[in-house]
C-alpha cells in the first residue's frame, strides 16, 4: 500500500476545542437546572451533537427548553469562542504543512457542523485541506464509516491507502471501520491498541516519511 491521502479529525486532534466544548457545557446546563460534570463532559469526547443533545436533554427538567434551541445555544457559545481564539495540538499544524509541501492530500472529517469547522478554518491558511466533510452534512455520523469513506471517495483514494488521525475512541472506530490505518493521539480518552492502529501521546515528532511507512 502506499499513503494516498491523510484524512483528519478535528476536536481534540487539530485543535485543542475540547475544553472550550467543557466550560460551555458545563456553564450553559447549570443555568438550565441540570448537574454537569467534567466526567460527563468525557463521555461525550468524539460524540455526534444528535447523540450529545439526547443526552443533555435527558439531564434538563422537562420543559425548560427544546433540543432544537439547546444545540443552537450550545453550538453558538462555542463557536463565538472559536472565532476569537483556537490552540492548534502540538505539531498539528505543522505536519499538516509538511503533507502539503509533499503533495499528500489531506481531509477534515469532523463530527462538528460546518459553521463551526469554519471558524477553526478562518485561522488556517485556505489550502491546507483539499476536502472537508462535516458532521451535519453525512447521514451517519462517527462512530459510522461514512464520514470517513466520503472523505476516502471525495478525494477519490482508496480508505485502506489512507492514514486516519483521530483523538477519540468513536472517531477511531468510524476510521478503523472504513478500512483506514488509524494513528490515535488520546488528549482525554485513552485508546486501546488495535490492527492497523498506532497509539502516540503527541503529533509533534510525526511526519510524511513516518506516515508512509504505517501503510508499507
Amino acid at each position: 500500500m502506499t499513503l494516498q491521502a491523510v484524512l483528519w479529525d478535528m476536536d481534540g486532534t487539530l485543535v485543542d476545542s475540547e475544553p472550550i466544548w467543557a466550560r460551555v457545557q458545563i456553564d450553559l446546563l447549570a443555568s438550565l437546572g441540570a448537574t454537569w460534570t467534567i466526567e460527563d463532559c468525557v463521555s461525550l469526547v468524539g460524540s455526534g451533537l444528535g447523540d450529545a443533545v439526547k443526552v443533555w436533554m435527558s439531564r434538563i427538567p422537562a420543559g425548560t427548553i427544546e433540543a432544537d434551541e439547546l444545540a443552537g445555544r450550545m453550538y453558538g457559545e462555542v463557536e463565538r469562542s472559536l472565532k476569537e481564539e483556537v490552540v492548534f495540538r502540538p505539531g498539528a499544524v505543522e505536519l499538516l504543512q509538511a503533507l502539503k509541501r509533499e503533495g499528500i492530500p489531506c481531509a477534515l472529517v469532523s463530527a462538528s457542523y460546518r459553521v463551526m469547522i469554519d471558524a477553526v478554518m478562518s485561522h488556517l491558511p485556505p489550502d491546507l485541506f483539499d476536502v472537508i466533510v462535516a458532521g451535519d452534512e453525512v447521514t451517519n455520523n462517527k462512530p459510522h464509516p461514512e464520514p470517513y469513506l466520503t472523505a476516502a471517495r471525495e478525494l477519490d483514494v482508496d480508505p485502506a491507502d489512507c492514514v486516519v488521525i483521530e483523538d477519540s475512541p468513536g472517531g477511531t472506530a468510524s476510521g478503523t471501520a472504513a478500512g483506514a490505518f488509524v494513528v490515535a493521539v488520546p488528549q482525554w480518552v485513552e485508546i486501546p491498541a488495535g490492527p492497523r492502529r498506532q497509539v502516540i501521546e503527541s503529533l509533534e515528532t510525526v511526519t510524511p516519511d513516518a506516515l508512509r511507512d504505517l501503510l508499507r
